[in-house]
């Protein structure tokens, strides 16, 4: 899987590049096909506190769909932890879904051909 990392107006730690990387390279285990992630990080603005928030959000690219997912929290860390929950919910959710569509598949019937030998 590719994962492409964008900070949004601030240039982000190579630890925290990595940080987010590993942690979405885990999500593979519960679906194999993901084709690729982009993340993009973002600060809050407008806030009356002193601690903006930090926003996280992953596009998760599978055949056949594209996964969304955006968290928020104090740190980029936490914020991409709890999306890392969510998104392994909609992974599986995904999963089981396209398992059920692909096995409701139709099945082919052989039938009979009527043979005109007696007319």
């Amino acid at each position: 899987m590719k994962i492409h990392v964008n900070a949004v107006h601030f240039d982000a730690d190579p630890r925290l590049v990595g940080f987010i990387q590993n942690k979405l390279n885990k999500v593979e285990t519960f679906y194999d096909r993901v084709t690729s992630a982009e993340v993009f990080l973002k600060l809050g603005k407008g806030e009356k506190s002193k601690v903006q928030k930090k926003f996280v959000e992953v596009k998760l690219i599978v055949p056949g769909q594209t996964i969304f997912v955006e968290q928020k929290g104090d740190t980029f860390e936490e914020a991409t932890d709890l999306l890392i929950e969510v998104l392994k919910s909609q992974v599986k959710k995904f999963k089981d879904k396209k398992n059920i569509v692909e096995h409701k598949k139709p099945e082919l019937v052989e039938t009979e051909e009527l043979v005109e030998d007696e007319y």
